[in-house]
């Protein structure tokens, strides 16, 4: 067993590297960019105290770990530099991509690049305010992101008319205007497409963006927020406490409930009982949990129909200095209805399950031998059908422990309790990245676990299961 052990958690080990790469490359390839989410929270006043934007999100890039390589290396053509991570801002880096996917020649889209900053730079600094930002800015901006010839070509020309003929203040801008348009006519008569067609591997060594966050994580940090900057270990801490609460006593009814049941319900196949309980479980599995929910929220918690008798969404308005005890009674009114939601359909399938583990047992040979042997009911039943039952049991709970980690995002979203499904909701509509992903890593840590753990307890109810290969 030892030794089977040891395999699966050697095996583990890749599966949860594959995991971890599935889930950096999908925050890679989220839409949006970070830095300027985070800094939406800075607001204009604290943009004013640095230097300018561009200092502010070259520091917030920098905070974030984001200023790093991608990966340990890269498979790219020879056409692409190394450096090209050191473009930050995720639009203008596409753009620069774009255009070496276009004419392979890095050196001198880099130079357009350089040129076309300084425009951008001397705009600010030799046009008053109002003129650059109803004439030259928008048509600068649009630079930055185009990469087709003919709207690039089109918006130089555009920005070549405006400072050649307007105010001499724009006319100050001009000779910018002209090398940038110099600069790009070298880009596209510099053009060595044959690059495109060499392949190049690049390498970065360990400091490096997936480096950083994969032993981060194997070290509890989960990083920060893109939203509130709070540690995303913190915002969890708070919200996997109501999860918990709600799916362990959810999971514990729906056990001490179901496992009677079914046991009952196969012991007397065919009778009333039976044939009335199979008819109500089915009725309930087949009742979906968030109009449940729904029917729940608007019938019983509303006075509009006179009955309400539970409290609304939520969990209250009392504030943590309040005595234990009412806050306790206050949180128990609001959990009431989630927990019969969560309970109602798993107390259904399990009762099924563990019927028709029963059913497959209780015919068996070693049965009625314990029968003929004279042992009373409870011994046969509890004893020698029931735990050769639990297989299916024991596969369940291989999948409760993400599960119960996770939370319920229908329910906690109907709900309003602040657990960890809402938290994940709330943010994959914020793009708070992060958060995400560190759910997504610890539900697939957890995954692995109860696998492990029902693999130990499949010997454990069963001595007859072995791990070990046998020999020929």
């Amino acid at each position: 067993m030892l030794q089977y052990l040891i395999k699966r958690i050697l095996i583990f080990l890749p599966t949860l590297l594959v995991i971890s790469l599935l889930a950096f490359g999908l925050s890679k390839a989220a839409p949006g960019d970070p830095v300027e989410q985070r800094n939406r929270g800075l607001g204009d006043e604290a943009q004013r105290s640095l230097a300018n934007a561009d200092r502010v999100y070259r520091e917030t890039a920098a905070y974030l770990g984001l200023d790093k390589p991608v990966f340990y290396f890269s498979i790219a053509p020879a056409a692409y530099p190394d450096t090209l991570y050191r473009i930050l801002k995720r639009d203008e880096r596409e753009t620069l991509e774009k255009l070496t996917a276009q004419y392979g020649n890095w050196p001198l889209i880099s130079s357009y690049y350089h040129q076309l900053r300084a425009l951008d730079r001397n705009s600010e600094t030799t046009v008053p305010d109002d003129v650059a930002r109803r004439k030259v800015r928008p048509l600068i901006k649009q630079l930055y992101l185009g990469y087709k010839d003919s709207r690039i070509t089109s918006l130089l020309d555009q920005l070549a008319s405006i400072t050649g003929t307007d105010t001499a203040q724009l006319a100050r801008l001009h000779p910018d205007v002209v090398q940038l348009q110099q600069h790009y006519q070298a880009v596209k008569a510099g053009a060595k497409p044959e690059r495109l067609y060499l392949p190049d591997l690049k390498w970065y060594g360990f400091d490096n963006q997936y480096h950083n966050w994969l032993s981060s994580f194997l070290l509890l940090d989960f990083g920060k927020s893109y939203i509130d900057s709070r540690p995303v270990a913190d915002k969890m801490k708070d919200a996997l406490r109501w999860t918990l609460i709600m799916n362990i006593l959810a999971i514990s009814l729906a056990y001490l409930l179901s496992i009677p049941l079914g046991v009952y319900s196969a012991v007397y196949k065919g009778s009333l009982f039976d044939r009335t309980s199979t008819l109500l479980l089915f009725i309930l599995y087949s009742l979906p949990n968030f109009w449940i929910a729904t029917m729940l929220v608007v019938f019983f918690t509303t006075p509009e129909y006179g009955m309400d008798w539970f409290p609304s969404l939520g969990l209250g308005d009392l504030p943590p200095g309040a005595p234990f005890w009412e806050r306790f009674v206050e949180a128990a009114e609001h959990l009431i209805l989630p927990i019969f939601c969560l309970t109602y359909g798993a107390l259904a399938f399990i009762s099924r399950q563990v019927r028709g583990g029963m059913l497959n047992v209780i015919r068996q040979d070693f049965v009625r031998t314990a029968w003929a042997k004279g042992l009373n009911a409870r011994q046969v039943i509890w004893k020698h059908t029931f735990r050769n039952a639990l297989f299916p049991i024991i596969t369940m709970f291989a999948s409760l422990f993400p599960a119960v980690f996770a939370g319920s995002l229908v329910i906690e979203v109907i709900f309003n309790i602040p657990g960890m499904g809402k938290l994940t909701v709330d943010a994959i509509f914020q793009r708070d990245w992060p958060v995400v992903y560190t759910v997504l890593m610890l539900a697939a840590l957890l995954t692995m676990a109860g696998m492990l753990i029902a693999d130990v307890l499949y010997a454990w109810v069963d001595p007859r299961v072995n791990y070990q290969k046998k020999k020929a």
